[in-house]
């Protein structure tokens, strides 16, 4: 059986539509078929798909029950999304000039409204609307991706706290500058900690050191993201120092609502449930993931990525990067147990480094490729 094909605009739409005759197996999004100029008389739809889809009237009546169309629902959030969202339009409302905008921003207004609904929502127009919405992410997420060769994506994680005045905030800074100017798409949770510095360093790719000093010197009054300035800062880093040549992906979820995105990413994939934004993120991660000091949440997704690589679950196994010999080997051993665990035989295909190193940190990444 055939894949149905993605119509997403409506340039693709009028092309496909003035050919006339049986239109089948295609799946529109976000398509106003009320503005467009076709004779319905001279197209028929079968076994056809409509997400998010102005359906004209005529439309409506003809369309019999091999086509499903999913046109609206009633929430405050874009169920039918065909792209990512960007920090523009993630914080659309926020002025950074006045912090305090941030409480009726759009991405706020969706938090306070998937806390009004529950963390697990029984309403099933709920949970049904969230659903076709990380739907819509994912599928915006893959589309994106595919301007990118798979071993090239890198992801970085870390703990959500770590303050932007720590020295390990401006290593990873430097990591995700370097690996970025070598042409790695850097990915993170997307949040605030690790995850900001991930993005920050992206951002600032292609610029002098200079200029990463003076773009810290404007975040570190505001240190943590639970002062009031962490999200104005980062903002009016973004102002005196635009990007539009480099990109990163963040990928964060309402579950940690109350940690705002990092704005640096120029893409942000954000979910409702935190399951598939997790497994997402390491599974896009193919050209290795670079972990530094967390707590529970890296923990989680070392082993993970662990089981990933010990199955060669996506064809091949991919590094698993250290920074911190002390913290991941005393503190938080788990590198210590990887690395006993591989040389006893109960895992394979590990391919483990550890370093307090960026440069060797760098190396480890842009050594690896997958034909090796």
């Amino acid at each position: 059986m055939h894949n149905h094909i993605e119509i997403d605009t409506e340039a693709k739409a009028i092309e496909l539509l003035s050919r006339g005759g049986a239109i089948k197996r295609y799946a529109f999004q976000c398509i106003n078929f009320r503005t467009l100029e076709f004779d319905l008389s001279k197209v028929s739809f079968q076994e056809c798909i409509f997400i998010g889809c102005r359906l004209t009237p005529e439309m409506r009546f003809t369309l019999d029950d091999s086509n499903t169309a999913l046109t609206s629902m009633h929430v405050p959030y874009n169920v039918f999304r065909t792209s990512l969202y960007t920090a523009a339009s993630l914080y659309d409302g926020y002025d950074y000039s006045q912090p305090k905008t941030q409480a009726n921003c759009y991405d706020t207004l969706i938090y306070k409204h998937y806390l009004n609904t529950g963390i697990r929502a029984h309403d099933i127009s709920e949970t049904l609307a969230r659903t076709l919405h990380d739907h819509s992410m994912s599928d915006a997420l893959h589309d994106f991706l595919r301007n990118y060769k798979e071993e090239d994506i890198v992801a970085i994680m870390g703990g959500h706290a770590l303050l932007r005045t720590d020295k390990v905030f401006r290593q990873i800074v430097d990591i995700a500058k370097a690996l970025t100017e070598r042409g790695k798409l850097m990915a993170s949770g997307g949040g605030p900690g690790a995850m900001e510095a991930t993005h920050l360093g992206a951002w600032m790719a292609g610029r002098s050191q200079q200029e990463v000093d003076e773009a810290m010197a404007m975040l570190s009054p505001h240190p943590s993201f639970k002062d009031e300035g962490w999200l104005s800062s980062a903002f009016a880093v973004m102002e005196m120092f635009p990007q539009n040549k480099f990109h990163s992906i963040g990928i964060p979820t309402w579950l940690y609502g109350h940690e705002p995105a990092t704005p640096f990413a120029t893409q942000i994939a954000k979910y409702f449930e935190n399951s598939l934004r997790e497994d997402g993120l390491l599974t896009i991660a193919k050209g290795g993931v670079i972990y530094t000091p967390g707590s529970a949440g890296t923990m989680q997704e070392i082993f993970q990525d662990a089981v990933q690589n010990h199955y060669l679950t996506f064809g091949y196994a991919s590094p698993m990067v250290f920074l911190g010999t002390e913290y991941w080997t005393t503190e938080l051993p788990a590198y210590r147990l990887l690395d006993e665990m591989t040389h006893s035989g109960k895992y394979r295909n590990l391919i483990l480094s550890i370093s307090d190193n960026p440069s060797e940190v760098i190396t480890a990444i842009t050594s690896f490729s997958p034909n090796k």
